[in-house]
Order: C-alpha cells, then structure tokens, then sequence
C-alpha cells in the first residue's frame, strides 16, 4: 500500500520535527503539498515524561498539523544503532510515502543521537532506490523509491546553513505545534526534574534563533537546513 506524499519529516525524538522544521512543515501544508511524519523512537530516556505519553503527544501534533499519518519505528532511544535492520525499517516507511523531499536530523548535535540518525536517514534513502534490495508491507512486495532531496535541519548546534526556509507567516503555530508535546516544556506545577528545554526562557531561545536565521535572508523568521549535495535551481530569480 503506498500513501505518497511530498514530504516526509523524520525525526529520531518526538518534537526533533515540530522544533526544527514544524514552521516549513506548516509552509508547505499551507500551499497544499502533503506530508506525512516518522519518528525513530519514542524518546523513552527523555528526562520527562514517558514512552507513552509521548506517543499521545505525538498523536495530538499529527491531528494540529492536520495530516493523516504519523508513525513510530520503536528503534531504541540513545542506543539505536547504524545496521541493517534499522535501515530496512526507514526504507519500508519511504516506499511506503514516497516523498520527494525528506526531511532528517541535523548533520551533526549535541545530542548524539541527531548526527546518528542523519547518516541512518540519508543511508537509507539512497539504499531505498536498490531494486535489488526487498521490503514487504502487508505480504506485499514493495516498489524501490528513492527521494529526489534530503535536507538536513539544523537543531540545537547553530551550524552554518546551506539554506534557510522563511516561515514568518507560520511562526505562532509552530510554537503550538511544539507545545502539544507539553511534557517536555515549561510547565510551573510540573514536579519533574528541569531540563534544558523546559526553561521559562527555551521558548524565547527557539523564537530568538529563528529571527537571527530570518535575519539572513530579510524575513522576520526562518528555519535553516543543511544539505551534502550542490544545490540546483532552473531560475536565479528562485533564490530571491
């Protein structure tokens, strides 16, 4: 069964997509391509909240964003590891989609995890176009699929980027997409431990580098990505 899609935004934690690119993810859904979200794992090891709550909150995310599918491929927070298995998993869910654009971890974090899942992602969307590499779905053979770009968004590290999506018209809601995952913020009657991201002041943080990324461009808020591969465009006026 294939639900195509435009875009697949992959994150390896719940909220790495609505922290990082929610606000292009919302731009394109506004102009009416379609997309679709996996995450790697479940942020189990995450300092709040658990496993389950986050599949809820991941739940309430896919239903603000407005689209059909958002799945979990259980791999193992903190210890997932570049192999095989796990490569078949990202392949079957991009054949399942079939994007043209995929959207991953950045290239290199400070969490570990983020660098790892980008060489896992971009590995498996060119291994995704193998014929001679199988998957099944529902006792059914697969067709090979393999995306026409990978851009790799940029996260907690301020990387020099290699471009940057304005998203001024879709700021507010991106920090409402963030905020359905409200474990993890800042919450005054939460007796959980404070995280770096759960700060009274994270949210001001996400809206300041958002701005300075805007800034570079002449807009008043951006999202950055990365890519490993030249940029092509049919016009120059495209880049204005």
């Amino acid at each position: 069964m294939v639900n195509k899609v435009d875009i697949l935004a992959i994150g390896v934690h719940p909220d790495d997509v609505e922290l990082s690119c929610g606000g292009t993810l919302l731009k394109h859904l506004d102009a009416g391509r379609t997309a679709a979200i996996v995450d790697l794992t479940q942020g189990e090891l995450g300092t709040r909240g658990s496993a389950k709550l986050r599949l809820e909150e991941a739940e309430k995310a896919r239903q603000y964003y407005g689209i059909d599918h958002r799945d979990n491929l259980g791999m193992a927070d903190g210890f997932f590891e570049h192999n095989e298995q796990n490569i078949r998993k990202i392949v079957k869910s991009i054949r399942t989609y079939q994007p043209e654009i995929i959207l991953a971890n950045a290239l290199s974090d400070r969490h570990p995890d983020h660098g790892r899942a980008a060489k896992l992602i971009s590995d498996a969307c060119f291994i995704s176009g193998l014929r001679k590499v199988e998957t099944e779905l529902n006792g059914q053979l697969q067709a090979v699929w393999r995306p026409k770009a990978v851009y790799h968004y940029i996260q907690d590290h301020n990387l020099v980027p290699d471009l940057v999506v304005d998203i001024s018209d879709q700021m507010e809601r991106k920090i409402e997409a963030i905020l359905c995952f409200g474990s993890q913020f800042y919450n005054p009657e939460s007796k959980e431990p404070v995280t770096p991201i759960s700060t009274s002041n994270f949210l001001d943080f996400i809206r300041a580098k958002a701005a300075g990324y805007g800034r570079q461009i002449g807009a008043d808020y951006g999202e950055a990505f990365n890519v490993t591969r030249h940029i092509g465009v049919k016009d120059l006026f495209d880049l204005l």
